[in-house]
């Protein structure tokens, strides 16, 4: 009897057995792709055939809602970090330290990184080799170290060149281990994005056209290393882009001198240092126009989660979408901007995976961007630092969470059919164990209250 019962429950419990044991095995390599300013809706706007196919494979997340400041540095850290930028601390593209007294603008001083432990930094720690092609950050030393293979930055360098480096680092050799992650970013569709604007049909469709034929590349080169579908893929972007216009100039000098304030970073996020008393400077920002919202310090909205840094400065301007902060003239600076409220949908990226681990055919409408970094510490079963992320709200797009639960639910039905089968067979037993009883208790009844011509009919 014990031994049935203890088999139903172990029936269920064997498919977990089987899928711990399975997930101490090598997993399968991962690669990052970042395209730089690919803003959401690009998706819908323009035609994609490769980037289609390659979501199809697999999953797209219609928006990613990034971090704020929605700019090139801190959202590419936050990726590989899974933090706010206040708590990463790269908080903007050009900062200013107030301890170091140190000024940052793509600045290869680790001590502007150091605040934060980016992904491969862990990777390595937990025994595997890593590879990064011009992702922001990956060519500094962090903590004393940087990616096993890395490029420095040069702008110049192709996405064929940095997709063939990362592929046959991952693939390694007879004498070289490969590594089991790769961080790829190429500088397209952000550049078009700022020299034409998202609103330029005709440019921006050739932009996007070289961007898919790139998602074509990396998919037939996956296709012929055999990389494909022994590989999870993330491709995504850090945020996206907004139309700007002569229409839509903040002058600050219309509001105060420049001689109130130092300038640490302008448009359409400005960050100032007030040169006299700070409660005078922010009264004449703060009704200096009715399209930019000035913000002391301390009084910046939770939700952007940009306080919390000694390099957030005294005053931060934000301005609304599409509009751009100056401090002077007529000139604008771009036709295209990013960097706004991150709640903007012009803001968002997408994110689309594809791989082994990935359901395929799936959609997700929104996810965080911090929710990036621990399904990629899930992927690789690498224990995950400190993070703002939350790993159940993307789990959903994940084939090894279907069949963890099919088959725990499998094996539990299994496991109590037993069960009660058990019990089923052992009730019939005790029937028939007390059934020569039960008659000899009913004779005796039938026997009280018959006459003696019942008695003898039953004795």
């Amino acid at each position: 009897m014990f031994l049935r019962i203890q088999l139903g429950f172990l029936y269920g419990a064997c498919a977990l057995l089987t899928l711990s044991a399975a997930s101490q095995q090598r997993p399968p390599p991962l690669l990052l792709v970042s395209f730089d300013g690919f803003r959401a809706d690009y998706l819908q706007r323009f035609p994609m055939p490769n980037l289609t196919l390659f979501y199809n494979h697999g999953v797209l997340v219609e928006h990613l809602t990034n971090v704020f400041t929605t700019k090139t540095f801190p959202n590419h850290y936050s990726l590989v970090t899974g933090l706010h930028a206040e708590s990463h601390g790269i908080v903007a593209s050009s900062m200013y330290d107030p301890i170091s007294h140190k000024h940052f603008s793509n600045s290869k001083d680790p001590m502007w990184w150091n605040e934060a432990t980016p992904f491969w930094i862990s990777v390595q720690k937990a025994g595997y080799k890593t590879a990064a092609a011009m992702w922001p950050g990956s060519d500094v030393s962090i903590h004393n170290q940087t990616p096993t293979h890395f490029f420095p930055y040069n702008s110049h360098v192709t996405f064929q060149e940095r997709l063939s480096n990362v592929t046959n680092w991952i693939l390694g050799s007879e004498k070289q281990e490969g590594v089991i992650f790769g961080a790829l970013y190429w500088e397209e569709p952000d550049h078009s994005g700022h020299l034409f604007g998202p609103e330029n049909t005709e440019d921006m469709s050739q932009a996007l056209k070289e961007v898919d034929d790139n998602v074509g590349l990396m998919i037939s080169e996956l296709k012929r290393t055999g990389l494909w579908g022994h590989i999870n893929v993330l491709v995504t972007s850090d945020h996206g882009m907004a139309q700007c216009s002569t229409e839509r100039l903040i002058r600050l000098d219309d509001c105060l001198h420049a001689d109130n304030y130092t300038l640490v970073d302008l448009t359409p996020v400005a960050a100032l240092i007030p040169n006299n008393k700070t409660e005078a400077v922010f009264a004449l920002l703060d009704k200096c126009h009715p399209n930019m919202t000035a913000y002391l310090k301390e009084g910046i909205p939770d939700r952007l989660h940009y306080r919390h840094n000694e390099r957030i400065q005294p005053i931060i301007l934000i301005a609304d979408e599409g509009w751009t902060i100056v401090q002077q003239g007529n000139a604008l600076p771009r036709l295209g901007d990013h960097g706004y409220d991150n709640s903007l949908p012009s803001m968002h990226p997408f994110l689309a995976a594809a791989g082994p681990s990935f359901q395929s055919g799936f959609r997700v409408t929104s996810l965080q961007s911090v929710d990036v970094y621990p399904l990629m510490c899930h992927l690789l079963g690498v224990p995950p630092q400190p993070n703002n992320g939350t790993l159940g709200n993307i789990l959903v797009m994940l084939v090894a969470e279907a069949n963890w639960n099919v088959a725990v639910i499998v094996g539990l039905v299994i496991g109590g059919l037993i069960v009660l089968t058990t019990i089923s067979v052992l009730f019939k037993r005790m029937c028939r164990w007390r059934q020569p009883s039960v008659l000899r208790s009913s004779c005796r009844l039938q026997v009280e209250h018959g006459n003696d011509e019942d008695e003898a009919l039953l004795t």
